[in-house]
């Protein structure tokens, strides 16, 4: 119970029992009052009235006679007595008689008994009217003792009680601080957790535990892990920034200043958003963490930079640093440190790797095609006639030339991916004639397999933005596996559909299908299904993808295993 609930509870019940016990005193006061004035104001009265007339009646005289005569009219108004009327009147009678006769002595003495009798009947009603009294102070004196005995006992209660409910926390608390100023930072105090009490025990502990924690922190051993960490993250041959939770710069190693083309005073304690303004490199660093309600995380393309006369070549890799505070249950978000790796000895290798790739494959393209032309004038009869194991040796050197030469194409075509110079002309095209095109090239494959085609495709499909030499190569690629993969005498479905802005081709087969293992690596480059036996250098569908998405597209896979493949691409729709 809180300590202000118990302070109104016992306070407010003392308060009341005071109220009670003046109502009842107060009240009994006023029967004790009421029945001291019935005694004066009705039997005393009656008895003063009697003595003075007894006295005129002494007296006699004329004058006498008037004054009784007065006394005789007010104790005929004074009439609250049983029987006290009939006395009255008798008196009344007698002195009427006793003025018409007056040296007759008897009615005196008649009218004498009547006022004694008169002035005895007046007294017992006193008696019995005090009686009353009495038996009304002693019922006064009863509940007011009554009353004030509970005032007390209450009373006693709360003065011992409350005093020490009060005081014993503050006493403890007291000294718990005064163990807190003597560094004593492992006292608790443990108070009733409902009250007041409960909550000041719970932040005065929460202080002294972290009163503790820095206590047990050693500020030398803080001071030289401080520097410890400056030294390495000066001397970190990457980059790295560190931001607080309002985006002010808190640090920056020497790397980090080289490549901003800011002064150390100029970056560090600055906010990153009002350098961004100025400074096209913290724009870029700070972006993802100002857009930060961006909840799907792309792959980033390194961050190319100009510093020290070269160009350099970065990899951004950003940490949110929160914390829980000590005492506290919600985790809170105190900084970010950004680190950049170098990876320009990489990507030069990676772009010479590309060069030397795009140098050796256009070198092998001009001797490939003259092995196939020299191929084919082998093959013309006007020349010479082959016998027939002649035939089959220049059949398969006309087959290893043509997977040469394809492999030799898509290498070409992964260059222009990797070096980024994929050169498109997008413009509306029909995607029937795309589509025939790759049917046409795959048709004497597929015949040779007599696997035949099935197209789904509307009369009226819109024109497509794409361009019509990288898409008819991306199908007839498509096509081509799904003959590859698929057994005899089988049949490839070829559907095309319109979806609000897009038109969406699907190329499906009835092979072997893909694993699920394998699904989420099947555009990945060089990859190859293990356990294929089926002829491949792994770069198809890596370029399709390439191809597809340059313009604006979309490829997917649906396939289940044993049950075939389907690969579906989408193209933005011209008029759309």
């Amino acid at each position: 119970m809180k300590i202000k609930t118990k302070l109104t509870l016992g306070v407010g019940l003392l308060f009341l029992l005071i109220i009670l016990l003046s109502i009842v005193g107060a009240k009994y006061i006023n029967e004790l009052k009421a029945d001291t004035e019935n005694i004066l104001v009705a039997n005393y009265n009656s008895l003063e009235y009697s003595r003075n007339m007894l006295v005129a009646l002494e007296e006699g005289s004329e004058k006498a006679l008037q004054k009784f005569e007065i006394n005789l009219q007010n104790q005929e108004k004074n009439i609250t007595e049983i029987g006290e009327n009939e006395t009255t009147a008798e008196i009344r009678n007698n002195f009427e008689l006793y003025k018409s006769n007056k040296f007759d002595t008897s009615f005196q003495t008649i009218i004498r008994k009547d006022i004694f009798r008169l002035m005895d009947m007046n007294m017992q009603a006193i008696q019995r009217k005090s009686e009353v009294a009495k038996v009304t102070a002693d019922k006064a004196v009863f509940w007011i003792v009554l009353a004030g005995t509970l005032c007390f006992l209450i009373a006693f209660v709360l003065l011992v009680n409350l005093p020490s409910n009060i005081a014993n926390p503050i006493r403890e608390l007291t000294d718990s601080i005064q163990q807190i100023a003597d560094k004593n930072y492992s006292e608790r105090v443990h108070f009733e957790s409902h009250s007041e009490f409960g909550q000041l025990a719970k932040s005065f502990n929460t202080m002294a535990a972290k009163l503790e924690e820095y206590n047990n922190s050693n500020l030398a051993k803080l001071m030289i892990e401080k520097k410890r960490i400056e030294t390495l993250i000066s001397n970190m041959h990457d980059p790295v920034i560190g931001l607080d939770e309002n985006l002010r710069v808190i640090f920056a190693n020497e790397e980090a200043i080289k490549i901003s083309g800011l002064a150390q005073n100029d970056l560090v304690g600055k906010s990153a958003q009002e350098l961004s303004i100025r400074n096209d490199l913290i724009r870029t660093l700070i972006q993802d963490i100002v857009f930060s309600e961006a909840t799907v995380v792309e792959k980033q393309s390194p961050i190319k930079i100009f510093s020290g006369n070269k160009e350099s070549y970065f990899e951004k890799e950003t940490l949110h640093i929160s914390i829980t505070p000590t005492g506290e249950n919600i985790t809170k978000l105190v900084g970010h440190v950004i680190f950049l790796r170098n990876i320009t000895s990489y990507k030069e290798l990676d772009i010479a790797k590309t060069n030397f790739i795009a140098t050796v494959s256009h070198e092998f393209k001009t001797p490939i095609s003259s092995i196939k032309m020299s191929l084919q004038l082998l093959e013309n009869e006007q020349i010479g006639k082959l016998n027939g194991e002649q035939k089959n040796l220049v059949d398969s050197i006309k087959d290893d030339t043509n997977r040469l030469l394809k492999i030799t194409g898509e290498l070409l075509n992964m260059t222009q991916v990797e070096s980024g110079n994929i050169q498109l002309s997008i413009l509306p095209v029909d995607p029937k004639e795309i589509l025939l095109y790759a049917i046409n090239a795959n048709k004497t494959q597929a015949d040779q397999k007599q696997i035949t085609f099935e197209i789904d495709c509307p009369a009226d499909i819109s024109k497509i933005h794409a361009d019509s030499e990288k898409t008819a190569w991306v199908l007839t690629n498509l096509i081509s596996n799904a003959v590859r993969y698929s057994y005899e005498n089988s049949m490839i479905y070829l559907t095309m559909r319109q979806k609000e802005n897009q038109v969406q081709i699907s190329v499906r087969d009835t092979g072997q299908g893909i694993a699920p293992q394998y699904k989420d690596k099947i555009f990945d480059r060089y990859f190859r299904v293990p356990g294929t036996k089926k002829e491949g250098t792994g770069l198809g569908l890596a370029i399709s993808k390439e191809f597809i998405e340059a313009q604006g597209g979309k490829i997917s896979l649906e396939s289940e295993f044993a049950s075939g493949s389907t690969f579906t691409i989408s193209l933005l729709k011209a008029d759309s």
